[in-house]
């Protein structure tokens, strides 16, 4: 028999080297289905499998017979989860994680290679642990200490310098926080009462950090009084500002939609969504909205558009670098051609959107990658193409959202200090306690 937790994790591993998502899978019926502490050992089995996968890569293809040999997926999966048990789970018995992993492996129909699993992962066992290393000192040391690719680590030194290079990966390593909204500030004592602990948040005065407790399970998550959305990507919402006329032109999953339903009750809002799926979703979340939202499949590249909104959320489709915390996987996926890809196609429906703005009105782009080619230059190149749009500085709507107290003071001023440069705000993993955003202002003349 395995553990209903490992059995879970490695299914969700199996389908995430298939390209699901692992932030998505681990909010799946199968792992809400299994007790709180099984939930709790899933998510961490499959998230430190994901984050540590080149560390573990590294540990067991020397015990291989055949170092550089293809392995099927089912083998390579016992192995790392294994592998990561061994090497980072001190509470996890050694039998228990080798003879898990051989099971698992056997159940996916890979019994000849059950030995073979039982035996490398006693060979890790045995082997000598590791001395502390000292810290890292170069992108090369920085990639190795903290399993992330060799050339993503060498682009944030260079973009952003080593010290940032190793906040993000460092932070890319942990348990991410669990940031919530609340909208409600009158069930903060219901939520302490079901043992649901939190502090202030780093920016917004709306925004609270989860310290201990189960939110997802809590009255307050139910009735949708509080709901779960990174500190950054609540921020990138408040950015945007108000309007009477607004488009979200990449709307789902609607969280950064129901910021904008929330500061603009009376404006006519209509948002876009290429998948059907994620907008029947959408639309389960923005249900307590009513039919204040009007939800569309639109392709964003394609829609034609008239200058008819004053404010457009134009948060783009991106490599998600800045969310690797979250979705570990996406180290493993994101190489120098994809970034052009996404480049390419971010100034299409940067350029598309435009063309639905009115005269004085205001776009704001953003992102969740932490590349310059999908941030900066795709504004560059945008406003090339078009000479009526400006770029506004970003600084002005912190002061601004400051004095509305809707920025705290402190994440005021920790964003002009550390977050903004050029009139375009960036968060960064490890130094802002967000996941990575990027935003830039634009507004037709």
């Amino acid at each position: 028999m395995v553990a209903p937790a490992r059995a879970v994790a490695f299914r969700i591993l199996m389908q995430t080297a298939k390209g699901g998502h692992s932030d998505e899978l681990l909010r799946s019926r199968l792992v809400d289905a299994l007790a709180a502490q099984d939930r709790a050992l899933a998510t961490t089995l499959v998230l430190g499998a994901l984050r540590w996968q080149i560390h573990l890569d590294a540990h067991l293809r020397p015990l291989l017979s055949r170092p550089n040999a293809a392995l099927p997926p089912a083998v390579e999966t016992a192995l790392r989860l294994g592998a990561y048990q061994l090497l980072h789970l001190d509470r996890i018995p050694p039998y228990a994680a080798i003879g898990e992993s051989v099971e698992l492996a056997r159940q996916a129909g890979e019994s000849h290679a059950s030995r073979m699993v039982n035996a490398v992962l006693r060979k890790l066992a045995q082997a000598p642990r590791e001395l502390d290393n000292p810290e890292p000192e170069n992108a090369a040391q920085i990639a190795a200490a903290f399993a992330h690719p060799a050339w993503m680590v060498e682009r944030w030194a260079r973009f952003y310098g080593l010290d940032a290079a190793r906040a993000i990966c460092r932070s890319n390593q942990q348990p991410t926080p669990i940031s919530i909204r609340v909208l409600d500030f009158g069930i903060e004592p219901t939520l302490l009462g079901e043992g649901v602990q939190f502090e202030p948040g780093k920016f917004l005065a709306s925004a609270r950090r989860v310290v201990s407790g189960d939110i997802v399970r809590s009255q307050a998550f139910r009735q949708g009084r509080v709901r779960i959305q990174d500190e950054g990507s609540q921020l990138v919402a408040e950015l945007a500002g108000h309007g009477a006329r607004i488009l979200d032109t990449c709307a789902a999953p609607g969280g950064k939609t129901a910021i904008l339903a929330e500061r603009n009750p009376s404006a006519a809002i209509t948002a876009w969504d290429v998948s059907k799926r994620r907008l029947d979703a959408m639309r389960r979340t923005l249900a307590p909205l009513g039919d204040r939202v009007h939800l569309e499949v639109r392709d964003a590249t394609t829609a034609p558009l008239q200058p008819a909104y004053d404010l457009i959320l134009c948060d783009v489709p991106c490599t998600g670098t800045g969310t690797i915390g979250r979705n570990p996987e996406i180290r493993f996926r994101v190489n120098t051609a994809e970034i052009s890809r996404q480049h390419a196609r971010q100034a299409k429906i940067l350029s598309a959107a435009l063309a639905g703005l009115a005269p004085g009105g205001r776009l704001l782009y953003s992102t969740c990658s932490l590349e310059p080619e999908e941030n900066e230059a795709v504004v560059a190149e945008v406003l090339a193409w078009n000479p009526d749009i400006t770029a506004c500085p970003l600084d002005d709507v912190i002061r601004a959202l400051e004095a509305r107290k809707i920025l705290t003071p402190d994440g005021s001023a920790t964003l002009q200090a550390t977050a903004m440069k050029n009139g375009y705000l960036r968060t960064m993993p490890g130094i802002h306690n967000c996941d990575g955003f990027f935003a830039s202002l634009l507004t037709r003349n």
